[in-house]
């Protein structure tokens, strides 16, 4: 290792040492000439955070999802907010953190550290600021400033499985930096940091996921981080970034995390009982129990406070687990209850007596204690046109929707086919349902199938695969839903590209699927061999199972849950499936299943199919001694099929393609993507 500013000593007993793969000082920077390590400083201009009284309410009962409400038989009009459901989450609330600085929030469970951080990134769904404000560099805070300065790294990570973590990099820094730079700017970008934050080892492995095997679940947490990192944010935003690592990859997550803050950058993160050598790397420390705010300050002043307060804090004992525990409100009776609460009341009203007179919010021992807040510039091995510090930039100069779109494209097929082992599924599914209904109707070569059979063999053709796939649409789209509501909400791209790189990245899979299904059974059952009627079969079987594949889209993008979009999916299939024209002729249709008829691409399918098969041929049936010459299209007309021409039945299917394509489009444009799948 080699020195890069000047050392200083340092105190055992000081809670402000950070180690840093070495192990150094507070105010000691050392860089790795092996492994060619940045010193990664934000070259932008430093930022300043302030909370001033912040008061902010969440109305319980909207937190219910409106399912859940019909599933508890409450009618729509009873869903108004009682006023007794609002409950405080944060009070009085002061805060002031500036650019060099690392602040930990840390807490018992519900003590308002999550929603503090979205209140600050505007993400306060259901709740409601009563008072105060929020200012980021002396203007109060607003969504568009949020997107510009703030990068927020969510508590899970939304990452595409089956990319490596170079082109999940890659990929964001062709949608998130500006349009001006270069492609081997964009790739030294993200060289830099994969060197930065450790991944060289792992940059050419997918990222997987609980089902994919790939990094580390430490290393795809820094993959988040680096995901923000690329745009050159100011501000970093984390929701227990530590939570589900072990205490050693936490450790060196927290570290990262330092040198990020050392770097001229404002980190924000919150924590549960961070242990004793993570608590050592905080700059500042905002302790809250039930929204009170009982410590705000300086790590290293934290247990000297409290000891003045008669709470010292015991030898060898960690500092953040004995004063959460101490400010926990423990609800096991009502009289313990209400003594701690009581206690940490108490402890709040001391703290803001202590902190009324102060510009910061901050407690300090002495005006010489005071936190600094300039910091010496870092050396880095680069020269201004390589930096990684490269211009802050604005939303008009990142790529535009045409360029957004290619980009997606690419990212969503070499997602898509990379998983190989999906693929292969629903190609053998495929397949395997083509080959048992064609051997079911396989041998008639010299006899035609009956008119029964062959009525079921055309209607079973169109009506059993699309059902697979909407199951498999609608699961594959909500496993993506999360991460296409934080892309959205970061404003990393906007709709319209997504949709349309979805649609087509998708489409060779369909065809390719439909192909495998589609061939096999129509030769296998012996159907109409003249080239023109298999190509207008196999249109008709493409429409429907595109039909089926574009409401599976719609039904997922619409309604929050998987469980709620397979049911909408379900209800909808069987209902066009009842009025097929199959299982009862549509001349027999009452009023309402005769209009579902009119859109079920269904019927559609088996009235083009029928029409298509059962056109220019001729059957034999014999009823005693007497044969009977029954010409194909009297069996149509029998089942009420032949009431529109071949023709009408492709621009149904076409219009059902499209209506449920711009359903699917509205769906996305106008409802929030977050998933409830957890709820």
């Amino acid at each position: 290792m080699k020195e890069a500013t000047e050392n200083v000593s340092l105190d055992s007993d000081s809670w402000s040492q950070v180690a840093c793969e070495g192990l150094l000082a507070r105010d000691t920077i050392f860089c790795s000439e092996e492994d060619n390590s940045l010193y990664f400083t934000y070259s932008g201009k430093s930022n300043v955070l302030e909370v001033k009284e912040l008061n902010y309410q969440v109305n319980t009962a909207s937190q219910i999802p409106w399912y859940e409400k019909l599933a508890q038989m409450k009618m729509p009009w009873t869903w108004r907010s009682d006023p007794h459901s609002r409950v405080s989450i944060i009070q009085n609330l002061n805060l002031k953190v500036q650019s060099g600085q690392m602040l930990a929030i840390i807490g018992s469970t519900a003590g308002g550290r999550t929603s503090l951080l979205d209140v600050i990134t505007c993400r306060d769904h259901g709740g409601k600021i009563t008072s105060g404000q929020i200012m980021i560099n002396n203007k109060p805070s607003t969504p568009q400033l949020v997107k510009k300065c703030i990068a927020h790294v969510r508590q899970d990570d939304r990452l595409l499985p089956h990319l490596t973590v170079r082109e999940t990099l890659l990929f964001v820094a062709k949608l998130r930096l500006p349009k001006f730079f270069s492609d081997s700017q964009r790739q030294k970008r993200v060289e830099d940091v994969i060197a930065e934050l450790r991944l060289r080892q792992c940059a050419n492995t997918r990222v997987g996921n609980e089902h994919v095997r790939g990094i580390s679940g430490g290393e795809r947490r820094r993959v988040s981080i680096g995901v923000q990192l690329l745009w050159n944010p100011g501000i970093i935003i984390l929701d227990e970034p530590t939570s589900g690592l072990d205490s050693f990859t936490a450790h060196n997550l927290v570290i990262t995390l330092s040198r990020l803050a050392k770097g001229n950058r404002l980190v924000l993160l919150s924590l549960h009982q961070p242990r004793s050598d993570i608590f050592q790397l905080f700059d500042l420390v905002l302790l809250m129990t039930s929204g009170l705010t009982v410590y705000s300050g300086t790590a290293r002043d934290m247990v000297q406070y409290f000891t003045e307060l008669g709470h010292p804090c015991p030898r060898y004992s960690n500092p953040a687990d004995f004063y959460v525990d101490l400010t926990s409100i423990d609800k096991q009776t009502a009289e313990k209850e209400k003594e701690s609460r009581k206690r940490a009341n108490t402890l709040a009203n001391l703290f803001l007596e202590k902190v009324r007179d102060s510009d910061d919010f901050l407690w300090k021992v002495t005006e010489s204690d005071n936190v600094e807040t300039t910091f010496s510039k870092p050396r880095s091995h680069l020269n201004s046109e390589e930096a990684i510090n490269m211009p802050h930039h604005s939303s008009d100069q990142l790529p535009g929707v045409f360029k957004q779109f290619t980009i997606l494209l690419r990212r969503q097929v070499s997602n898509d086919f990379r998983d190989a082992s999906t693929l292969l599924i629903h190609g053998f599914e495929a397949l395997l349902m083509s080959i048992l209904i064609g051997f079911l109707y396989y041998g008639h070569d010299k006899n035609r199938l009956s008119i029964r059979d062959m009525t079921a063999l055309l209607y079973m053709i169109g009506a059993l695969i699309p059902f697979t796939v909407i199951l498999d649409v609608i699961a594959k789209c909500h496993s993506e839903r999360a991460m296409l509501y934080n892309d959205l909400e970061d404003g990393m791209y906007s709709v319209s590209p997504y949709y349309f790189a979805k649609i087509l990245g998708e489409l060779p899979e369909h065809c390719a699927f439909v192909i495998i299904y589609g061939i096999p059974i129509y030769w296998l059952a012996n159907l109409n061999p003249e080239p023109e009627r298999f190509l207008l079969n196999f249109l008709s079987v493409w429409l429907a199972v595109y039909s089926a594949r574009t409401m599976a889209l719609w039904v997922a993008a619409l309604l929050p849950t998987l469980q709620l979009s397979a049911f909408l999916g379900n209800v909808l299939f069987t209902s066009f499936y009842l009025s097929g024209g199959f299982v009862i002729s549509l001349e027999n249709l009452w009023t309402v299943p005769l209009w579902v008829s009119k859109i079920s691409f269904l019927r559609w399918n088996f009235q083009s199919t029928m029409q298509i098969q059962f056109a220019d041929i001729t059957y034999e049936m014999t009823l005693g001694n007497a044969t009977f010459q029954i010409p194909g299209k009297l069996v149509i007309s029998a089942l009420d099929l032949d009431s529109h021409p071949l023709y009408v039945s492709y621009l149904v299917l076409a219009a059902n393609v499209c209506s449920f394509l711009l359903l699917y489009y509205l769906s996305l444009r106008f409802i929030k993507q977050k998933s409830r799948q957890d709820c």
